[in-house]
């Protein structure tokens, strides 16, 4: 297939251009930057520069690439880790995922593109009712009046439009591997990552090659709808932060109460520690056929970091 990857040079492009490669396909995938045209290139694609915010740019790049399946892994997500201003660390990954992702949408209609697969996110923003666990019939959490809000709004609306449309929303959790989680693992090796209250919010979490590879294979089955592509074990922050700490060579995180946690860090921090739904992944495991090299973040966690 020609498949077009629209954000090839993120943390997630940067694994998945060469995964499609090696299944045959034939990729053009995007980057914002003329100097990152190399990367794509080495990594098999055919390199293009695109705005993903310019209706123009983006309807100029898909009418050339002339795909069967576009790939929307566009963000922006830059910087030192900002929790407690979500809204202003997210806002340009907030604008490509609702004006980028339009773009994309229209520029697939207009040049008959026949499928569509979008990045979300899910790795504990499940709705805080019920258990700890949801799956893709559970709500995610909207996090009204916190910084979280326009972000999760965000990403409701990828979800509403890419399946309206027929294509595929894949809700990926917390991304770790080469480049995913450098900045978090420099905070808990300076013991500024701290463990809230009990820790007792889940998280789920999926090593940068399983979510690649769940993506190629929505695009080969032209899959439909929502699924989480996260792994076998979401888990308490009171288990996975302490043992990330380990697998970066760190001491023990400190333990700090709800209410203190929340001068520096703001309430989505803590409700993100205390609170936090994981994920599900057994409808992307039956529906797919989508085997982890990673089946939890145990293993990953100490191969990427060991």
């Amino acid at each position: 297939m020609r498949v077009f990857v629209a954000g090839g040079t993120g943390v997630l492009g940067r694994r998945l251009v060469p995964q499609l490669v090696a299944r045959g396909h034939q990729v053009t995938a995007t980057t914002t930057s003329a100097a990152k045209l190399g990367l794509l290139e080495q990594l098999g694609a055919e390199a293009v520069v695109m705005d993903g915010l310019d209706a123009v740019s983006v309807g100029a790049a898909v009418a050339r690439a002339r795909p069967d399946a576009i790939v929307h892994q566009m963000t922006a997500i830059a910087g030192k880790p900002d929790i407690k201003h979500m809204d202003r660390w997210f806002a340009t990954t907030n604008r490509l995922r609702t004006e980028g992702t339009d773009h994309l949408l229209a520029a697939a209609e207009a040049t008959g593109v026949s499928h569509f697969v979008a990045q979300s996110y899910a790795s504990w923003n499940g709705i805080r009712e019920g258990g700890w666990v949801k799956t893709e019939e559970d709500p995610l959490d909207l996090m009204p009046g916190t910084p979280a809000r326009p972000g999760m709004e965000a990403i409701r609306h990828v979800e509403d439009v890419v399946v309206k449309a027929g294509g595929a929303a894949l809700r990926y959790g917390g991304l770790y591997g080469p480049g995913a989680t450098d900045d978090q693992v420099e905070l808990v090796r300076k013991r500024q990552f701290p463990l809230v209250g009990g820790g007792t919010g889940y998280s789920s979490w999926v090593h940068l090659d399983d979510a690649a590879s769940a993506t190629v294979l929505a695009v080969e089955q032209k899959a439909r709808g929502v699924f989480n592509i996260v792994d076998d074990e979401p888990a308490p922050a009171s288990e996975w932060l302490p043992y990330l700490a380990a697998c970066a060579g760190a001491k023990p995180p400190m333990r700090v109460p709800k209410w203190l946690a929340r001068l520096p860090a703001g309430d989505v921090a803590v409700t993100m520690m205390t609170e936090g739904r994981g994920f599900s992944n057994a409808r992307a495991k039956r529906e797919l056929g989508w085997e982890l090299r990673f089946p939890s973040w145990r293993q990953g966690f100490r191969e990427s970091l060991g």
